[in-house]
């Protein structure tokens, strides 16, 4: 399955590819609208693959006593937050990222920082559930989650970026 995942994912890149040099060589708007739909449906299937704080969510989703709403507005926070920070990243670190650490789209230093906050995340998670004692969440938890999670660069969103 999942080779099938990154199958979709390089052909709607390639197909990327042939549309932005459309659009780079006086294409006009056109060409970037055709282009477009595109990269929405490049998002949806590059978030299936492993990471994306899918597994952050569905820890905090599934500890707590959040419904269907408070389940939306966290999935929302999180997707915002992540692809703002991809767009942040790229549009500020990604010329300084190539040259420091190597060519475009391969950034182990962004790589291992976020294992690592993964990592912390998730044993501030455990010692919680196993050594605090129990405790009530406020209204706004659930964005202030969301809002975390998605602050997890994605080295393949860099790259793509």
């Amino acid at each position: 399955m999942l080779q099938t995942i990154v199958d979709i994912q390089r052909d709607i890149y390639l197909a990327f590819a042939e549309h932005i040099k459309t659009f780079a060589n006086g294409g006009g708007w056109t060409a970037f609208l055709a282009f477009l739909p595109m990269g929405i449906v490049f998002g949806a299937v590059h978030a299936l693959t492993p990471g994306h704080s899918k597994a952050v969510l569905a820890t905090y989703l599934t500890g707590s006593s959040a419904g269907m709403t408070r389940g939306l507005t966290v999935s929302i926070a999180l997707s915002v937050t992540h692809v703002t920070m991809a767009v942040l990243i790229a549009l500020f670190s990604l010329p300084l990222v190539s040259v420091m650490l190597g060519s475009a789209g391969s950034a182990p230093l962004l790589e291992d920082v976020s294992r690592g906050l993964l990592g912390v995340i998730g044993a501030w998670m455990l010692w919680s559930a196993l050594f605090r004692p129990p405790h009530f969440h406020g209204e706004g938890e659930h964005v202030a989650v969301g809002f975390m999670a998605g602050l997890i660069p994605c080295p393949l969103t860099l790259f793509v970026m």
